[in-house]
């Protein structure tokens, strides 16, 4: 069982702040300090530094950080297989962005369903951001994502690549085929909500030419594929987001640019250093056992 001194360590890293983590532990602040102080003893470093007036964590500091997620990931990953010890039921919990769960795992995940048909099975559909949140607190064993994580927090494995492309309806798509990025400004442009992965893409690409989002004559965020979708059918707008997306969606349609092409890596991911680790890479071949390279060495399934 993890030391309880080491969730007061990870409350203060959320918090950055002594009184806050005591308020959410219900603690008094001088025991939260104790708590600090003891695991500081006990490895002989110290793991907060203070700049000015701000708390930052040292560099060991930053390694306890991890060390302690993983171990919080995977006692409450123990504790459910525990419970579960008795029974020939297996569970499985991961998390799935929503292009990922709704354009691109659904043969492998029937797939896993047919071959584990005792098994149950839960799929959690959010934003990268939530999904790496639910899998530091120990609610998800992996995740498939197409966002941004932080590479030393996490093992991670490639499951596909996919192309990213602007996309509009048949009028729109003719009317800009081989233009530059820069013409569609003159368009509305509908996203995802911020913190979406389809959307990071698209912000990180723009900022490396030294654009942004708020260069288009208009922006409409909306959290829902499919009324985006119909948002593009009526012609309102333009959007970019993962090829598959329009798969089969004949009144929906590539807008080719002359200056744009954008191939993105979806990964599966995992907690760093998870005593864990040999079932999940056994689920991720289980997953991607259809997986092929083409050619240029790309992963396509």
């Amino acid at each position: 069982m993890q030391d309880f001194r080491m969730d007061t360590f990870l409350t203060v890293c959320k918090y950055m702040n002594y009184t806050k983590a005591a308020k959410e532990l219900n603690l008094t602040q001088p025991a939260v300090s104790q708590h600090i102080h003891f695991l500081e003893q006990t490895y002989g470093v110290e793991l907060f530094a203070h700049n000015g007036k701000r708390m930052e964590l040292t560099r060991a500091g930053e390694i306890l950080k991890r060390s302690a997620l993983t171990m919080k990931h995977d006692e409450f990953h123990m504790q459910e297989k525990m419970r579960h010890a008795a029974g020939d039921v297996q569970n499985y919990a991961f998390g799935a962005t929503l292009s990922v769960a709704e354009f691109m795992i659904t043969e492998d995940l029937e797939r896993f369903i047919l071959n584990h048909p005792e098994s149950h099975i839960r799929v959690e559909v959010a934003n990268t951001k939530e999904l790496l949140m639910k899998l530091d607190a120990g609610k998800l064993d992996f995740a498939i994502i197409e966002g941004e994580f932080p590479k030393d927090e996490y093992e991670y494995l490639l499951y596909s690549q996919e192309e990213y492309v602007a996309a509009g309806n048949k009028k729109i798509a003719e009317r800009f085929r081989g233009a530059s990025i820069k013409d569609l400004f003159t368009e509305r442009i509908i996203l995802r909500e911020p913190g979406s992965g389809t959307r990071e893409i698209l912000e990180n690409e723009l900022k490396r030419r030294g654009l942004q989002v708020s260069d288009f004559a208009n922006l409409t965020e909306i959290g829902n594929i499919g009324v985006i979708q119909k948002m593009l059918q009526a012609g309102l707008g333009v959007t970019f987001f993962y090829q598959a997306t329009i798969k089969g969606k004949e009144e929906l349609q590539v807008i080719r640019l002359n200056d744009f092409k954008l191939r993105h890596d979806i990964m599966f991911i995992y907690r760093k250093n998870s005593i864990f680790e040999k079932d999940y890479r056994q689920i991720y071949e289980e997953f991607r056992e259809n997986g092929k390279m083409d050619k240029e060495g790309k992963f396509q399934k």
